[in-house]
């Protein structure tokens, strides 16, 4: 046989080799990343729900994705463990110290800033603010739940 015959054969089997050695590697990684976790952890799930570790067991962790519900995801589920500056600034929408800040231009640090001063982008105060449409929601369903157990009550 020729080197010309067995060219091709040496080609797809380093071209598999490399495959599944990166595949491992990323296996490797998450799984690190998954060993990491410990309760009071923020997450990110495959799918992009933000929780919190709860409970980690052998193949499950109990997340709680939102005050008082909780829900089992397989371990596997989990996206990225989270650092906890990271996790508080887009669940709960907190800033970073103002000490960390850079401003885009020096303008900004002599000169106060106008709301509205910019067509492309709207005032600061007129930002849909999430926390404040969580709340009005949370509120909404207690009223709903208030007025049901009534109409129960007055049914009996």
């Amino acid at each position: 046989m020729s080197i010309v015959t067995l060219l091709p054969f040496i080609v797809l089997i380093g071209a598999m080799f490399l495959m599944t050695r990166s595949a491992k590697k990323k296996q490797q990684a998450a799984a690190r990343m998954r060993d990491e976790m410990q309760p009071g952890t923020g997450v990110r799930t495959i799918g992009g729900m933000y929780a919190t570790v709860k409970e980690i067991g052998d193949e499950t962790v109990l997340l709680e994705v939102a005050p008082g519900v909780h829900a089992v995801y397989a371990k596997n589920a989990i996206g990225a463990v989270l650092p906890d500056e990271e996790y508080n600034r887009i669940v709960h929408g907190d800033e970073p110290d103002a000490e960390t800040v850079v401003p885009d231009d020096a303008s900004s640090l002599t000169e106060p800033a106008e709301a509205g001063a910019s067509d492309d982008e709207p005032a600061e105060d007129a930002k849909p603010d999430l926390t404040k449409k969580v709340q009005a929601a949370e509120a909404d369903t207690e009223v709903k739940k208030d007025d049901k157990a009534d109409g129960e009550t007055e049914a009996k």
